[in-house]
C-alpha cells in the first residue's frame, strides 16, 4: 500500500499493484482493541506505514493489508490519469 485519502470512516487506498479502491468502515462496530476507532478524531489519525505495508493508527492498531486489498478490489475507483 502506498497512499490513502480519508473521509470520515472511509478510506481510498492505492496499492503498489495499481489497485485503487475504497474501504468503508462506517458500519463497523469497533469492538475490543479496535474500540478507539469509533472516535472520528482517532480514526482520522490513520497513516500508511510503508515498512509494514498497511495502515496504522498511533493507538498501536493496524489492519491486515490482504483484507484491505480485497475490499479495495471489490470497490475499485478509477486511478487518476498520470501526466506524461
Amino acid at each position: 500500500m502506498s497512499s490513502l485519502s480519508r473521509w470520515d470512516h472511509e478510506l481510498r487506498l492505492l496499492f503498489e499493484d495499481g489497485t485503487v479502491g475504497a474501504a468503508a468502515f462506517d458500519q463497523n462496530e469497533w469492538r475490543g482493541v479496535f474500540a478507539p476507532l469509533r472516535d472520528p478524531d482517532v480514526f482520522a489519525q490513520v497513516r500508511v506505514d510503508l515498512q509494514a505495508g498497511t495502515i496504522v493508527w498511533p493507538v498501536d492498531l493496524d489492519m491486515a493489508p490482504e483484507a484491505l486489498h480485497v475490499q479495495a478490489r471489490e470497490h475499485q475507483i478509477a486511478a487518476p490519469a498520470r501526466a506524461s
